[in-house]
């Protein structure tokens, strides 16, 4: 399995480069795909992973279908007892562009695979409608609210080579429990 790369990683500040189209249904990118669909679920609090945190500087992230799952927010011991064949598919999102942001902005608690363990607060908006390819080279437009409008924000952002402890506040290291 790839390892997710860390904060001081080169590829983590580079901008991606775009797929073409004719090349997203290939052999080379569903590995990619897969490679970044394991790594994500290695990680128990991963909700997302953008292609940089696995070394590759292209324009993909992978949105983990656990977010969808009715049971999601009761914490993570409830959660990690579900069946994986209840778990909603992972969203593929390839040559993504944010079309659309709302004004109306919060404050929101977040941190990155890429910067254990630090978490801090960041000003994203409430909603985001994002255009994009997905594994089958079909375009699609997708609106969000909530965690889904800020995963947006914070996978477009590792695209294009920021991170969220460049604009966030009140960073702290938060270490896990063991």
């Amino acid at each position: 399995m790839k390892e997710i790369v860390q904060k001081n990683s080169t590829v983590l500040r580079q901008n991606t480069k775009e797929i073409p189209v004719s090349e997203i249904a290939t052999l080379k990118i569903r590995k990619i795909l897969k490679e970044m669909s394991l790594a994500l679920k290695s990680q128990s609090d991963g909700v997302a992973i953008a292609a940089p945190q696995i070394g590759y500087p292209l324009s993909i992230f992978v949105v983990s279908g656990k977010i969808f799952h009715k049971d999601f927010v009761r914490g993570e011991k409830e959660f990690e007892k579900i069946q994986k064949n209840e778990m909603p598919n992972d969203l593929i999102f390839i040559n993504p562009k944010i079309l659309k942001l709302s004004r109306e902005k919060e404050w929101l608690p977040e941190g990155c695979l890429s910067v254990r363990w630090l978490y801090g607060k960041t000003h994203r908006s409430k909603k985001a409608t994002i255009s994009a390819y997905n594994e089958n080279s079909k375009k699609f437009q997708r609106g969000a609210s909530g965690l889904l409008a800020q995963i947006f924000q914070h996978e477009t952002d590792h695209l294009k080579g920021i991170l969220f402890i460049d604009h966030a506040k009140d960073i702290k290291e938060e270490l896990p429990i063991k």
